[in-house]
């Protein structure tokens, strides 16, 4: 037998028994290191600068509408879930008390106004009897002195003399007697006019009140927004604060996401967000920004927060709520509503912000100016009232 010809050599097997890896089993190898390696690749690139959750809901203000006086109510002008803008009418009282009370006010107010003026026409009358008191003071003076003068012609008796003196006298206490009369006239319209007189200030004061009090039967929306809570109904009597129902504004809101206080450590105002929301889907993504970290956990918020200074003890990770703010386009173009789940993932890439915010920091503020015009109204027709009775 030919040596050449045989497959084996001395302490191996025929190469034809050996097993090789099958194709599948090549490719399910490659495919995994890829994976593997695309999982690297993505923690290196983005996934080290992420910090996600799944615990953040929408969040927004709820503006109470509530009545500045009382009364029964005798319209109500919205709904839950109408749409009002800022200064229609939510709720309308009973206003007849308060008519009744504006009626007084302007007639107290017109009355002040002639009382006032007839008090200037008393001041001028004094001043016409202190210039007649002169003139008589003067003229009893020269007689007297004409009649001295006689007396030492002997012309007259020295009598007529002692009359003339009297006159004078007489003239003298007259012309006081007009200027107290004059001081006392002057004295409440002094460095006055008709409609800085105090007694006219007072009453055009009292109508202001009686005003604002009418004008505040009907309540307004403070805001632009959605109705919600509505809890008054018809023919209710409420009392001065007590809350009627609340508008939402849905065109600001937030996200409050709340963060594992072991994710905190890169996270800093002004790192850029991306969000999904639960009633979307990853259909919709929407780019917000993180604005701030509340100033505690949860937890130290809570009604009844956890008190661990007893007992045993369990470690729980806390969570801490940081604000995002949302692009306002973004929120008019795919609506969002108070509580809805968010899916929130932040670019830590940036971190040289602050995790606080500092003093100097952006703050959020809030206005509505539906109560602005109520006394400039007053004051038209306090205007009005005086310049009737002037």
């Amino acid at each position: 037998m030919n040596p050449h010809d045989t497959n084996t050599t001395a302490g191996s097997e025929p190469v034809s028994s050996r097993v090789l890896p099958s194709r599948t089993t090549v490719i399910g190898a490659l495919v995994l290191l890829l994976v593997a390696l695309g999982i690297v690749v993505y923690w290196l690139v983005i996934g080290q600068y992420r910090e996600s959750t799944e615990d953040a809901y929408v969040a927004g203000n709820v503006v109470s509408v509530t009545a500045q006086v009382g009364g029964v109510v005798t319209a109500i002008g919205a709904d839950d879930t109408d749409f009002v803008h800022a200064g229609s009418s939510l709720v309308r009282l009973d206003d007849t008390d308060a008519q009744l009370a504006l009626a007084r006010a302007k007639a107290r107010l017109a009355r002040t106004v002639r009382q006032v003026r007839a008090q200037y026409a008393t001041a001028g009358q004094a001043r016409a009897n202190l210039a007649v008191r002169e003139v008589a003071l003067a003229r009893a003076r020269a007689d007297l002195s004409h009649r001295r003068e006689l007396v030492d012609a002997g012309a007259i008796a020295g009598e007529e003399v002692r009359h003339a003196e009297q006159a004078v006298h007489a003239a003298s206490a007259a012309l006081e007697a007009a200027r107290e009369q004059l001081a006392g006239s002057r004295a409440p319209i002094e460095r006055t006019s008709i409609t800085t007189q105090p007694d006219v200030l007072a009453a055009a004061s009292q109508l202001r009140d009686a005003y604002v009090a009418a004008h505040r039967t009907d309540v307004p929306a403070p805001v632009t927004g959605t109705v919600t809570r509505r809890h008054v109904q018809l023919g209710q009597t409420i009392a001065p604060g007590v809350p009627l129902m609340a508008v939402v504004p849905l065109d600001e809101l937030w996200v409050e996401a709340n963060f594992k206080e072991s994710q905190l450590r890169h996270i800093r105002i002004g790192q850029p967000v991306t969000l999904t929301a639960d009633v979307y889907g990853g259909d919709v993504v929407y780019h917000g920004t993180v604005t701030g970290q509340a100033a505690g956990t949860g937890n130290a918020f809570a009604l009844l927060p956890a008190q661990n200074a007893s007992g045993n003890w369990i470690k729980v990770v806390q969570r801490v709520p940081v604000r995002i703010a949302l692009d306002p386009q973004q929120v008019a173009r795919h609506s969002l509503q108070l509580g809805l789940s968010m899916r929130v993932s932040v670019d830590t890439r940036k971190r040289e912000g602050r995790r606080l915010v500092v003093a100097g920091g952006a703050t959020h503020g809030y206005r509505t100016d539906v109560f602005a015009n109520q006394l400039s109204a007053a004051d038209a027709l306090v205007a009005k009232v005086i310049q009737a009775n002037l």
